[in-house]
């Protein structure tokens, strides 16, 4: 039987939104101008499967770099998120979760423009946003959402797409959602024993 989650909340670039041909692009584009290691394609797949702390040390991007890099992307993105769509099904998954009286939210590194943008219509679906936060930051967020909507940790499931979205989880007692469809490998993230595994779109809204 399902939890009876009364609230779900998102990732956004890898979980809802197809944006990982814009990210190894600017990711690129940002060592060089950053000073630290590019990354082949053969390479990136490896990457994938690594936690995103060990992918920084990988490639010589220290933590103090981070938010000038992430500040640049969210720029990027910001010019160029007309290339970026959401997954096939996301639209009426969000919508099927509305309608079962499941509440929604966004917690993502991402700016909360970029990511109202490229939900389009879906956007209004979504009751809370928190946004803009280092990815590493998430675990605050992820408590100020539950406090918003006065939820317990046992009533919420976060549903992302990296190691790092599963810890932040974890740490606030909350159940983690793993999409098999992102930037992080789906067999590393199945590895670190998520509550739900979703292997399509389509499961979310079945199994919730």
């Amino acid at each position: 039987m399902p939890a009876p989650y009364r609230l779900a909340i998102f990732d956004f670039d890898g979980t809802l939104a197809d944006s990982f041909a814009l990210f190894s692009e600017a990711f690129n584009e940002l060592a060089a101008r950053h000073g630290f290691k590019t990354v082949a394609p053969e390479e990136a797949q490896r990457l994938r499967s690594m936690h995103a702390r060990a992918i920084m040390k990988h490639v010589g991007l220290p933590a103090w770099k981070l938010p000038a890099v992430a500040t640049a992307y969210i720029g990027m993105m910001r010019s160029r998120r007309s290339e970026v769509r959401v997954f096939p099904g996301t639209a009426e998954m969000l919508a099927s979760l509305e309608r079962s009286g499941i509440a929604i939210a966004v917690v993502s590194s991402n700016a909360e423009d970029n990511v109202r943008a490229v939900l389009g219509p879906s956007a209004s679906s979504v009751s809370q946003y928190a946004c803009g936060m280092s990815i590493f930051g998430k675990r605050s967020h992820l408590r100020k959402i539950l406090q918003a909507a006065g939820v317990q940790p046992g009533e919420a499931i976060y549903i992302g797409d990296q190691a790092a979205d599963l810890d932040a989880a974890r740490a606030e007692g909350i159940d983690f959602g793993a999409v098999a469809w992102g930037y992080g490998n789906a067999a590393h993230l199945e590895s670190l024993s998520p509550t739900l595994v979703f292997r399509g779109m389509g499961d979310i809204a079945a199994r919730l």
